[in-house]
């Protein structure tokens, strides 16, 4: 059937409709597109005899924002139609006027096959060390036995200099004083308004100093004197210490899926570099200078020196 111009601007209309209903709709329409039965393939629409199937009209639902996926099929897949129309209709266009061949384009065509091309093949390198298994393994080597780890929560009180934290100390160590109201008045640092609360923490969440201040000490505990690091002086409250053990499977599993990707892609490119013959030029084009030629004192030690007599 051949669209006309009138059909074309209510589809327009009818679309712009719909896309703003499905938003608005958000994730209580999700339903994923159903898959053409096995087997069958069939063609969904042409343009300029060029046909579009009903597996790319799937494929491409799959490349949707996930606000758009939510909508329901037989909401979303006519309106994805109608854009894959559109795309198609604008490709001939280009090509009937010998854009294919434009120098610009055909750069353009390059660098894209080339990043599909360089995706590919990470992804295919990678794959395998970030399946279920390879995760589980990874976590039993580098996290289930780990021992638990010490954290603390404290209070603080930040002032630029060392004789305003002995004042604020003397003030923190009175009977019955409320160190979290001296901290409101007197501490310079973030968090003053919530009493100097850092909430728990890890050793290695603090800078050296004060972390070997705050963990040398048990609750309710208060530093004998005040602490200096970089950020001024501290005078440091303990209010509890607790043992964290580590993580479950479920809750590390994002952070291990991350470094396995890295520490794979590193990897699979510092193992095609090593393979590959590369040949670097000056920034002009021309040779580069010769290395200079290996020497045998290279790396060598000097001699030891000779005691005096």
């Amino acid at each position: 059937m051949t669209e006309t111009p009138p059909m074309r601007r209510k589809a327009s209309l009818l679309a712009t409709l719909l896309l703003s209903t499905a938003l608005a709709a958000g994730p209580a329409l999700a339903q994923a597109p159903a898959p053409a039965p096995a087997g069958q393939d069939p063609v969904v629409a042409r343009v300029d005899g060029a046909e579009i199937r009903l597996s790319e009209l799937q494929d491409e639902a799959t490349r949707l924002p996930e606000e758009l996926r939510a909508m329901p099929a037989p909401m979303l897949m006519p309106l994805l139609l109608d854009q894959m129309i559109t795309q198609k209709a604008i490709t001939a266009a280009a090509r009937a006027q010998g854009l294919a061949n434009d120098p610009e384009v055909q750069a353009r065509l390059r660098r894209a096959e080339e990043e599909a091309l360089q995706q590919a093949l990470i992804t295919r390198a990678v794959a395998p060390q970030m399946t279920e298994e390879a995760l589980r393994a990874r976590y039993q080597r580098e996290v289930a036995g780990r021992a638990a780890e010490e954290e603390v929560r404290a209070r603080h009180i930040l002032v630029p200099t060392e004789a305003e934290a002995r004042t604020a100390l003397t003030e923190a160590r009175r009977p019955n004083a409320d160190f979290a109201e001296v901290a409101r008045r007197r501490s310079t640092g973030p968090g003053a308004r919530e009493g100097g609360d850092l909430g728990f923490f890890k050793r290695s969440d603090m800078i050296p100093e004060f972390a070997a201040a705050a963990f040398a000490m048990q609750p309710g505990q208060i530093s004998e004197n005040p602490v200096r690091t970089q950020f001024g002086w501290h005078v440091i409250k303990v209010e509890e210490r607790r043992a964290v053990p580590p993580p479950a499977f479920e809750d590390a599993r994002e952070a291990l899926r991350q470094r396995a990707f890295e520490e794979a892609v590193t990897a699979e490119v510092e193992r095609i570099r090593l393979a590959a013959r590369i040949e670097r030029f000056a920034m002009d084009g021309s040779p580069l200078p010769a290395a200079p030629a290996p020497s045998l004192l290279d790396g060598a030690a000097p001699p030891a020196a000779q005691p005096r007599r």
